[in-house]
């Protein structure tokens, strides 16, 4: 199938791209033809974010999404930053102490607690409004290239393959979506966006990229304890002190709370469980009193790309672009990344149909799409708070912070700190640390992984061949096992991994089933061992009102 324009993944920066395209192609009278392909098995199912969405960029796609009826219904009306000391006492930092990019109220843009998968579906109906065409549960599994190396398209995967590679009843072979440009908009860690950025060394004078594992529940809580449009975040506790990350508690609608934490992916102790500091975390009283008599109905994990301006690769190539967190455009300084998705996606729509009036038939490399970029409020966003995320690695949470609330006030003077060591190269040796012991779940605030995975609405085809490849077999048993104790069994959020016992020796036990789809295995896996590719298209968590 041929189209002008092939967009991979249906999250804000790709949706935001097939509207604005759209929008031009209507206000110029020319005849465009824009596919949205997405591997969830509806637009929303994959979509996972805090999230307090800014709404400048929507305002520029849509003035009036008010009247559109857009999933925006609660405001943020406080917003408070703690610092948890230890497991019982905490201390509120003043307002004038908090950082301008972590205020959400009082500001000049503003912000709503909402549903990031919600505002997808939305933004999915006006796309289709406008004429675009979205294939949800198909999985782009290849990049199609000319011979001289040029973007042409994407592979979509086959439907109804075995585990040993036979056809199943009903099989279906996959088709090639050929395009004029294709936009990549995979969300973090994005496995053709990886396979890109090291075929056109788009990362070439960055910094490594850098990641956070970002966890979230939702919570239904009693009426009388809710308070819609209240924001807290917060350090500290349960973390150790050289492992950074933050909470985030938000009163959403409907009688809802949002709970979530976000750790750091540089972490060095390869006992360290994630998920387990999460469960944990909810104890403290400055949480719990939110979430106490309420119930759990949602379950969710996802990496975070958080390297910033510093770690920006160059987001075109010959025949495409990068966009969104496939590249890495979250302002991590304000824990946002919606906004910035969608502004690249506008970025890059006005680039393509630019082209495409001036003749452009395909396959040139968008250079303008660069310039236009650098000018814009997305680009001023990251390169004002391109030292926060490495100040935290270097100094730590709160000293690390401070110097950006410096640099923020001295307008960006400071020196530009960087951290060029890659998170995985950070695990130290499993002799080298202390075991961490965790506290068994309550199963009142605290769960354990499988019965919060149930929760994610995680499904695959079991008789499928696994998506998560392992370069050598060996390496988890004869390597990561004695050297970092296999750490994939604390750092997936899902229970994926396991050393299991088979005729007294120790294997290393993949179930794929599991798998949420967060990409932690190939971002930290201290051997880069582990790659993570789509799986057949459906597969993976249905995530509601996430």
């Amino acid at each position: 199938m041929d189209f002008d324009v092939v967009i991979v993944g249906a999250g804000p920066s790709g949706l935001s791209a097939a509207c604005r395209l759209m929008q031009q192609a209507h206000e110029a009278q020319r005849e465009l033809s824009v596919c949205v392909v997405e591997k969830g098995s509806e637009v929303g199912a994959h979509i996972l974010s805090g999230a307090v969405l800014e709404t400048r960029a929507l305002r520029e796609l849509f003035p009036d999404w008010e009247s559109r009826g857009a999933p925006l219904t609660t405001p943020v009306i406080s917003d408070d930053l703690y610092l948890l000391k230890d497991a019982e006492s905490a201390q509120k930092l003043p307002n004038a102490l908090v950082p301008k990019s972590m205020h959400n109220t009082g500001g000049a843009h503003d912000n709503y607690v909402i549903s990031a998968g919600n505002l997808c579906r939305w933004l999915a109906e006006q796309a289709e409004e406008l004429g675009v065409e979205i294939f949800p549960g198909f999985a782009a599994q290849e990049s199609l290239h000319d011979d001289d190396g040029t973007v042409r398209g994407i592979l979509v995967g086959d439907m109804g393959v075995a585990a040993d590679g036979s056809e199943k009843p009903g099989h279906m072979p996959g088709m090639e979506l050929r395009a004029k440009y294709t936009l990549f908009a995979e969300g973090a860690r994005g496995h053709l966006g990886k396979r890109l950025i090291e075929r056109f060394d788009l990362d070439e004078g960055c910094d490594p990229q850098h990641y956070a594992l970002g966890f979230k529940e939702l919570w239904d809580v009693p009426a009388d304890q809710h308070e819609p449009g209240r924001v807290l975040h917060g350090s500290g506790w349960p973390l150790p002190s050289d492992t950074h990350g933050g909470w985030f508690l938000y009163h959403a609608e409907n009688q809802q709370v949002v709970v979530g934490l976000i750790v750091d992916l540089s972490y060095n102790n390869p006992y360290l469980s994630p998920f387990d500091e999460f469960q944990r975390m909810k104890h403290h009283p400055v949480l719990k009193q939110h979430l106490e008599g309420g119930s759990r109905v949602s379950y969710g994990a996802r990496a975070i790309t958080k390297g910033g301006a510093n770690s920006l690769p160059r987001m075109t190539f010959p025949g495409g672009l990068l966009i969104g967190c496939d590249a890495g455009t979250l302002n991590f300084a304000k824990i946002k990344g919606i906004h910035m998705a969608m502004k690249s996606g506008l970025v890059a729509a006005e680039a393509v149909f630019e082209a495409f009036v001036a003749g452009d038939e395909g396959g040139a490399e968008l250079t303008a799409f660069t310039s236009k970029w650098k000018n814009s409020w997305g680009w001023e966003e990251l390169t004002e708070s391109r030292s926060f995320g490495p100040a935290i690695h270097k100094y730590g949470t709160v000293k690390g912070g401070a110097y950006n609330f410096l640099d923020q006030l001295l307008g960006g003077k400071l020196p530009t700190v960087h951290d060029t060591t890659s998170d995985h190269a950070r695990m130290r040796h499993a002799n080298e640390v202390t075991p961490i012991d965790y506290p068994k779940p309550d199963g009142k605030l605290s769960f354990d992984k499988f019965s919060s995975v149930f929760l994610s609405n995680t499904n695959h085809e079991e008789d499928q061949p696994s998506h998560l490849r392992l370069t050598d077999p060996e390496i988890p048993v004869r390597v990561n096992l004695p050297e970092y104790a296999e750490p994939a069994q604390r750092y997936c959020p899902a229970g994926v991994y396991e050393i299991v016992e088979e005729d007294g020796e120790p294997k290393f036990q993949i179930n794929f089933q599991n798998c949420v789809h967060c990409k932690t295995c190939d971002i930290k896996d201290p051997s880069q061992n582990i790659t993570w590719v789509a799986p057949e298209g459906g597969g993976g968590p249905n995530y509601p009102n996430m």
